[in-house]
């Protein structure tokens, strides 16, 4: 099972853009140098956060590692030219040595659509046709292609080309159609598990294999990431104290949220969707999930709400030390 973690890049609080992409670099390359095996950025285009280009900031990160996968989480294929995020993250893959990996969704926000002048009554419809494009274009050496939200190609060589199939996931908010889509295609999907308990989210996976079979896709090809809101301490008490006012602050100021801390003591409680603890109470919840949604990755989104970069490390620290050797003993022992 891989183990990762991940920045969305808010910029909850007085953090610069510049400061927060600076603390961004060194988390990833803290998260490699602890052996961890993925690092994701996000991918948003509001003021509120530090990163609107992911593989410009994973490039940085790739300079100074050698090992870890890096992904987006997400790019936003809905508003972008699949052309050209190809072209960006197979020039990352170049850069970093095969490492680079595509996380790809529809987007939570409806700004980018007005930035790039897509449709936003469309949006499903303009991301399926996106997809379809960017899976041709890592597969075919010559792309000849049509649809209605962008110029054709005929006969097209993209660069730069690649020795692999730059790896491609969907990032799958929690509905089963977003999931059918992922299994149709036979991609791997990573689900947002942010809310209520995981096991919510069984008939999702369901949803997604059933439609990986019907269209005979092997099992090699697929697989179910999650992303959580995410801290480890050495203790649960000094988890939960430390994380709490950061991630209160996360939730008023980016979503008008009054989280009280009864709530975010249920949220952190055993069945629920916050990975936040002590070092077993993470290894728990985090096999709970392999267990309930049959994972083969888990992302933790690791710095939020303006929380200070040693505590941000510290909890890197944990979940490599503490946390990591024995998700990877007990999943290895288990197979779907």
């Amino acid at each position: 099972m891989e183990l990762g973690v991940y920045s969305l890049a808010e910029r909850t609080g007085a953090a610069t853009a510049r400061d927060r992409i600076g603390d961004i670099i060194d988390y990833g390359v803290h998260a490699a140098g602890a052996g961890l095996d993925v690092f994701g950025i996000g991918e948003h285009h509001t003021s509120r956060f530090a990163v609107a280009s992911p593989a410009v900031v994973l490039a940085a990160v790739a300079a100074r590692t050698s090992s870890i996968v890096l992904t987006s989480t997400v790019s936003v294929l809905s508003v972008l030219d699949p052309v050209r995020l190809y072209q960006d993250f197979a020039q990352l893959d170049l850069v970093s040595g095969g490492r680079a990996e595509v996380t790809a969704g529809r987007s939570a926000y409806a700004e980018p659509f007005d930035i790039f002048g897509v449709p936003i009554g469309e949006y499903d419809a303009v991301f399926e046709e996106k997809v379809g494009l960017f899976l041709a274009l890592r597969g075919e050496e010559e792309v000849s292609w049509s649809g209605r939200y962008r110029a054709p190609l005929e006969r097209a060589v993209i660069p730069p080309r690649l020795e692999r199939r730059l790896p491609l996931r969907l990032g799958v908010g929690g509905t089963p159609r977003s999931a059918e889509r992922a299994g149709r295609l036979g991609l791997p999907m990573t689900l947002a598990v942010l809310g209520g308990d995981p096991a919510g989210l069984a008939p999702v996976v369901q949803a997604y294999f059933g439609s990986a079979e019907l269209h005979g896709h092997d099992r090699s090809s697929l697989g179910v990431g999650s992303a959580s809101h995410f801290f480890v301490g050495r203790t649960s008490q000094e988890a939960r104290d430390t994380f709490y006012p950061y991630y209160r602050a996360y939730n008023a100021e980016g979503r008008g949220i009054h989280l009280d801390r009864s709530t975010f003591e249920a949220m952190a409680s055993p069945r629920g969707p916050l990975v936040v603890g002590s070092p077993q109470e993470v290894v728990d919840k985090i096999l709970r999930q392999h267990e309930l949604l049959r994972l083969d990755r888990f992302m933790g989104q690791v710095d939020i709400g303006g929380i200070p970069p040693k505590n941000v490390r510290d909890s890197i620290d944990h979940f490599a030390a503490d946390v990591a050797p024995v998700v990877r003993r007990e999943t290895a022992r288990k197979t779907f």
